[in-house]
């Protein structure tokens, strides 16, 4: 039996510190196996108490406003990362190949988004970092090997890796 053929690629990234591998993975698994990635950032909602406070402060349509500004700033973050990383990556392997990597924000609890995110966008591979520095997986790494119909690549994130 054929394993299935991987087309798309969905990397998941906290923008955080230690990033790096889990992103350096992803292109590797690409360019291997000629797919396209998107790269994935979760921003949590607000919860009810401090929505109650924003409305009480300020107008719906301020609110929205300062919402889209939000979630652009951090697709333009998102962008100038992959520009920074792709730029390094490539120097740093003194290979010349290229890759596209389309940037999307999807908000609510990061397991299950990423879960209900892999499926719209039709992944076929999930590339997650470990994000623990006590070398388990986090709830949401753990959730998500545990949930997921697609296959999960855990790239572990700690010092010994960088």
């Amino acid at each position: 039996m054929a394993l299935p053929e991987i087309k798309t690629i969905l990397y998941t990234s906290s923008l955080g510190a230690q990033t790096r591998p889990v992103f350096r993975q992803a292109v590797q698994l690409a360019h291997n196996l000629k797919a396209r990635v998107i790269m994935l950032h979760v921003v949590e909602p607000v919860g009810e108490m401090g929505r109650a406070l924003i409305h009480s402060y300020l107008p719906d349509d301020v609110i929205k406003k300062m919402h889209d500004e939000g979630i652009n700033r951090v697709l333009e973050q998102m962008k100038e990362r992959l520009e920074k990383f792709r730029d390094e990556e490539l120097k740093a392997i003194d290979r010349d190949f290229d890759f596209d990597i389309e940037p999307v924000v999807a908000e609510g609890q990061h397991a299950e988004t990423i879960l209900r995110q892999a499926e719209k966008l039709g992944a076929d591979l999930i590339v997650m970092g470990q994000e623990n520095t006590f070398g388990h997986h986090s709830p949401t790494t753990h959730h998500v090997v545990r949930q997921a119909k697609i296959p999960v690549f855990v790239v572990p994130t700690g010092k010994q890796y960088l």
